[in-house]
């Protein structure tokens, strides 16, 4: 049963009961999404040595690719949270204008893992290399995929925007993709501290 009465200041995210159900059901999922997370990550320390005959994480990783990896997408969560607060303001066009500087960021963010994978595997550290490989391209990757994942999702959104403008329903479904994004950030932070910045002391 929708909500017929609210506050002034009641987001307009929030200002139906399917909203706020929806929103509630979002962070659940996200709950999934962590343990999915959690078990990669268990998974990837448990062989983090496990190079075989291939090369070792120290000998290919590079901060400076990594560190550009990590601006461009902790930089695209900033502005993900400038659109909510456009869109907190009625403004359609500043929705239009942050959400498009997020999704330029995470295509950069994507570009640049991708032209690292390729490097790895040119430089003989594949899926199939060694356990610690396997264990890095599936962690790494899954996280790409999801980044990948999200930008289709919030470029569809963006479409039911132009289409519909901001109401309830529109507006939960760009707060709802911006706490996925801000997930993802936060999960890479893991991944750049777990996984890379260990692997270069390794």
């Amino acid at each position: 049963m929708e909500a017929v009465e609210h506050s002034p200041n009641t987001p307009l995210e929030y200002q139906t009961e399917t909203g706020r159900l929806n929103i509630l059901g979002f962070w659940i999922f996200l709950g999934a999404e962590i343990a999915l997370f959690s078990t990669l990550f268990a998974t990837y320390l448990v062989l983090v040595g496990r190079t075989a005959d291939g090369p070792g994480p120290a000998e290919l990783f590079e901060i400076s690719g990594v560190l550009i990896e990590t601006f461009l997408l902790l930089t695209s969560s900033f502005t993900c949270g400038l659109a909510i607060h456009y869109m907190r303001n009625h403004s359609l066009k500043g929705v239009f204008v942050w959400i498009g500087i997020t999704l330029a960021l995470g295509l950069g963010f994507l570009g640049f893992e991708i032209y690292e994978f390729v490097h790895y595997i040119h430089e003989g550290a594949a899926l199939t290399t060694s356990a610690y490989w396997s264990a890095f391209f599936v962690l790494v990757g899954t996280h790409g995929a999801h980044v990948t994942l999200g930008i289709g999702w919030i470029i569809l959104i963006l479409i039911q925007l132009k289409q519909r403008g901001l109401t309830p329903d529109t507006s939960r479904k760009v707060f709802i993709s911006s706490l996925y994004w801000h997930f993802l950030d936060v999960v890479w932070i893991f991944i750049f501290t777990a996984v890379y910045l260990y692997g270069m002391v390794m």
